[in-house]
């Protein structure tokens, strides 16, 4: 099989296209810069001349951030996304949405493939959830929907968790503070879960949205400490800010960036995704992809987190 694979420098698009070549498969890397064995594609540019012909294209680039322009978040996640649709509008399309798209007010609770909420804290997750619509609009499109991808070159979900490790008044050693309480549950999606459900998705008919995570929910107090023990931190106290406090906190972080100029320590976005139980429904990822995912496991996340500059 020949595909093309979108944001292929990146830590998603990447891990993708490396499955796919060890399969034996025959890999067309879109990317926003030149180099050997990536073929320039800007999205939000005019694509290529000459599109190479493939079986399949899954569409992993955008631009991921909890902070920033929401004009920039529209030009790569939604007109980008119609780019590549219309580009390959006759090719099998694999979209890599996300479940921040789902209503960030409430928990999800073993939550199937409901449609997008229409509000949204931030324009990551509005433009994705804008993004999502769009791909489903591709006569033969699938789109998978991840919560909290990581695993070896995750530059964003683990490495920000650790990045709030810091000294609080009163404590006698480090702490690193969360949202909520240990016991909420995540449904977490290791990356190669995620690059097997886009292998299966580019052989496969099934259209429509598909939940993507690992076989079972995991306590956060539990991933926290895992992390913690995986880069040699066990000092580290883990301390939890009620959701109210939370939000407060955020919105008050939010305004002085404004003011600023600068991003937020702390967002509202990032209070809703981690403070709330976040798992979901997974039939169609077995039945209709054929897909069993594995468990979360952060064995070596020391020796890639130490990789993260």
């Amino acid at each position: 099989m020949r595909i093309a694979v979108t944001g292929a420098t990146g830590f998603v698009g990447g891990a993708i296209a490396a499955a796919a070549e060890g399969r034996g498969w025959e890999v067309v890397r879109f990317a926003r810069k030149h180099g050997n064995g990536l073929t320039f594609w800007d999205l939000t540019q005019d694509p290529p001349t000459r599109l190479p012909v493939v079986d399949a294209v899954v569409h992993a680039a955008a631009h991921v951030a909890d902070w920033g322009d929401r004009a920039v978040f529209h030009r790569v996640n939604v007109q980008g996304t119609q780019a590549v649709a219309a580009a390959y509008h006759a090719t099998r399309f694999v979209h890599i949405s996300s479940s921040s798209v789902y209503p960030w007010w409430e928990a999800c609770v073993d939550r199937a493939e409901d449609e997008v909420a229409t509000r949204h804290l931030s324009p990551y997750s509005y433009t994705k959830a804008r993004a999502d619509v769009e791909a489903r609009k591709h006569p033969n499109s699938v789109v998978l929907r991840p919560h909290g991808v990581y695993g070896p070159g995750d530059r964003t979900l683990l490495p920000r968790m650790l990045a709030n490790i810091g000294r609080v008044p009163g404590a006698w050693r480090p702490v690193l503070l969360s949202v909520g309480h240990a016991g909420i549950l995540h449904q977490l999606t290791h990356i190669d879960n995620l690059a097997a459900a886009a292998l299966a998705g580019c052989e496969s008919g099934l259209r429509g949205a598909v939940n993507v995570a690992d076989a079972e929910p995991v306590a956060l107090g539990h991933v926290l400490r895992e992390v913690l023990l995986a880069v040699g931190r066990p000092d580290v106290l883990v301390r939890y800010l009620p959701w109210t406090t939370a939000m407060t906190v955020a919105t008050a972080s939010e305004v002085l960036a404004r003011l600023m100029g600068r991003p937020p320590r702390l967002t509202r976005y990032a209070v809703s995704q981690l403070g709330m139980q976040r798992t979901y429904n997974l039939d169609r990822l077995h039945e209709g992809l054929g897909v069993a995912p594995v468990r979360t496991t952060l064995v070596d996340a020391g020796k890639w987190l130490e990789s993260v500059d």
